[in-house]
């Protein structure tokens, strides 16, 4: 099983406070590896838990400004990086025909724009690395697929990490450099309580999910040791669904 293992890799995984980022963060700190997990707030509950292991840092990644420093901090408290999740993202719901250009802007710049830059940044530092490469693993969704209602800008972003995934990933294949992407369902996080609390709409989302229930943040981290270990090193520019059976409907 040692190709499963990211025993003593260096991830820097964002949005790690709460919600799907902050299970990576424990479960690869767990996994034996040091994590540099980045929030608005540098992930204090995330830190208390997982100790010396993990290493908070604080970003809005609304903007690209910090992207530099996350890189050369990764490298600094740990010395290298090996492994990039792109978790950090926002959701704003409005009718298309009421949509406005501020919530458009923000949705697109976290959800795209710091992916496709980040993911620059430390490709650029696993090619100084070479030849050992390493792994970038994107968060896209159901909205990389479909168009979802009232939340364009969203699916304009998860789009895009669709299709970010596959060109970074044909570039950059020569250097050791795996880029994938999982594709979440429905899953039990912030972004979806307005969702879950209507009844109606919660209702018939599930009468769709083959396996009859909303995702749990743990669903995901199979797939993301698996993606982030030597055991997907022929795994190039693909989207994993894992979604409960949504998209087989």
């Amino acid at each position: 099983m040692e190709m499963f293992s990211v025993k003593n890799k260096v991830a820097i995984i964002t949005g790690t406070s709460t919600g799907l980022g902050q299970g990576f963060a424990k479960a690869f700190v767990k996994a034996g590896a040091k994590v540099l997990g980045v929030s608005q707030d540098q992930s204090p509950d995330t830190q208390k838990e997982l100790g010396k292991d993990f290493v908070g840092f604080a970003a809005n990644l609304i903007n690209q400004d910090k992207v530099e420093q996350i890189v050369q901090t990764a490298v600094q408290k740990f010395g290298r990086v090996d492994i990039l999740i792109n978790n950090a993202g926002i959701i704003r719901r409005e009718d298309a025909v009421n949509f406005n250009e501020k919530d458009w802007d923000d949705v697109m710049n976290i959800n795209s724009k710091t992916v496709f830059f980040l993911s620059q940044a430390v490709a650029r530092q696993f090619i100084a690395q070479k030849p050992q490469g390493g792994k970038i693993i994107n968060i896209a969704s159901m909205l990389s697929y479909q168009g979802g209602i009232r939340v364009p800008s969203y699916t304009a972003s998860k789009s895009a990490v669709k299709g970010l995934t596959m060109a970074m990933a044909n570039e950059w294949a020569k250097f050791n450099i795996n880029v994938n992407a999982i594709a979440p369902g429905y899953f039990e996080t912030a972004n979806t309580a307005p969702i879950r609390a209507d009844k109606q709409r919660s209702d018939a989302i599930l009468e769709r999910i083959p396996a009859a229930r909303w995702g749990q943040p743990d669903d995901l981290l199979g797939t993301a040791i698996y993606l982030a270990s030597s055991a997907s090193d022929y795994v190039n520019g693909f989207t994993v669904a894992v979604d409960g059976g949504w998209l087989a409907r």
